[in-house]
């Protein structure tokens, strides 16, 4: 996977164009055969909950929705641009390598 949690992403399209933030989950859609990211103050939506109990009150809350990964990409760790991912093999391990700088990403 070329996008992990916890990695910072930058939008490419919609709404929320231009804008970074750090994934907070990785997401895979079996029927439409799509993975999908969220990410943090991204993309957010208003959901509204009704009052459980007559004590209680009803809220609005706002939370982060899902991106399609297409439309997120990486930001190199040293120049700070949006970045294609390459992997690069280092003995037995497999690393993740930004493709403008050169440096590994984990």
């Amino acid at each position: 996977m070329k996008i992990k949690t916890g990695d910072k992403v930058k939008l490419l399209s919609g709404k929320d164009r231009g804008k970074t933030g750090k994934v907070i989950q990785v997401l895979y859609n079996r029927d439409k055969q799509a993975h999908y990211v969220v990410v943090e103050g991204v993309n957010k939506l208003k959901k509204h909950l009704r009052a459980g109990r007559r004590s209680e009150k009803g809220q609005v809350i706002e939370l982060p929705a899902p991106v399609q990964i297409s439309k997120v990409m990486l930001v190199d760790p040293k120049s700070g641009k949006p970045t294609r991912v390459a992997f690069r093999a280092e003995g037995a391990t497999k690393k993740r390598v930004a493709k403008v700088s050169g440096e590994a990403v984990d």
